[in-house]
């Protein structure tokens, strides 16, 4: 995120980069473009969870097709926990605090924040290997031999609870900075 707060930065206007030499607007003007970064992260990564939400609706048409229909609860459990996951995303509180908030969260806890936010791509990417893991149904081609898609969707599931958990953690650890003042 710091990479992408920086790359924000270098594309400002020429008022802008005037406004900045204004003693006490430069801040302002860096906590909002890291809200903004901020809020493009989490639409990017609920948009890659959506993508993903439409591969796993292509297996699962496999399987309404091919007439396996006893698989199909286990693919709308997971469509609805990727669902959960992406709305938390993308309705999570800034991991940055306004010109007027009380409390400002410090630049070494805002490194923190993007660095987990980071890190919930790979978890995406792990994800998606599993989406596309998931068995082909029996009689069908596909990537991965025929077979029941139910210990996939399990381990799947499990995959995105622990997400959840985790961002659940984010949410926490911006609220104990709202709360007390300092990262805990």
């Amino acid at each position: 995120m710091t990479d992408g707060f920086e790359a924000a930065k270098a594309q400002r206007n020429a008022l802008e980069r005037l406004g900045a030499k204004i003693p006490g607007y430069r801040g302002f003007q860096d906590r909002e473009l890291r809200r903004d970064v901020d809020k493009l992260l989490r639409e990017h990564l609920s948009a890659e969870l959506a993508r993903q939400k439409g591969a796993l609706r292509e297996r699962a048409r496999a399987y309404t097709e091919g007439g396996h229909l006893a698989s199909l609860g286990g693919f709308d459990r997971l469509d609805r926990e990727i669902d959960g996951l992406s709305q938390a995303i993308r309705f999570s509180d800034y991991g940055a605090t306004g010109l007027f908030d009380a409390v400002k969260i410090g630049e070494a806890d805002l490194a923190q924040l993007y660095q987990f936010d980071l890190s919930v791509l790979e978890d995406l990417g792990e994800i998606e290997s599993g989406i596309g893991g998931i068995p082909a149904p029996e009689g069908t081609s596909g990537d991965t031999p025929g077979g029941d898609p139910g210990p996939a969707l399990d381990q799947l599931r499990g995959r995105v609870r622990s997400l959840s958990d985790r961002w659940k953690g984010r949410a926490q650890v911006i609220g104990n900075v709202v709360q007390t003042g300092k990262a805990s």
